[in-house]
């Protein structure tokens, strides 16, 4: 939700002192790779791997969270959706469609800087 609440209150709703949306785009995408060391992700260039959200900016909210029991062993958790993400597009698959899951799974498990 931590995404989601970035774009909706500072760079849209908040009065006073707002982020261009510009800047928190920004953090939320180069600027995190970069402090991962994750050099071929985080901008849309040419060469680089991108995974694009098309953001209906005006409807992106949260809902409120939800307590889920799906971990191992019945464990709990806390799930908080969002609205206003019209589409999520990894390797040029959509992934996510409204809010639905497409069950498309083009990513792979990174682990470490590349």
């Amino acid at each position: 939700s931590t995404t989601t609440f970035l774009l909706s209150y500072w760079a849209r709703d908040r009065q006073r002192g707002r982020l261009p949306l510009e800047e928190a785009v920004r953090k939320l995408t180069s600027a995190t790779a970069d402090v991962f060391g994750l050099t071929d992700r985080g901008r849309l260039i040419p060469g680089k791997k991108a995974d694009v959200n098309i953001i209906d900016f005006e409807k992106l909210g949260l809902e409120r969270p939800t307590l889920v029991a799906d971990l191992p062993g019945g464990a709990k958790r806390l799930v908080q959706h969002s609205t206003g993400y019209v589409a999520t597009i990894n390797r040029g698959e959509v992934t996510l469609d409204h809010g639905e899951d497409t069950g498309a799974r083009p990513g792979v498990l990174i682990r470490g800087a590349r």
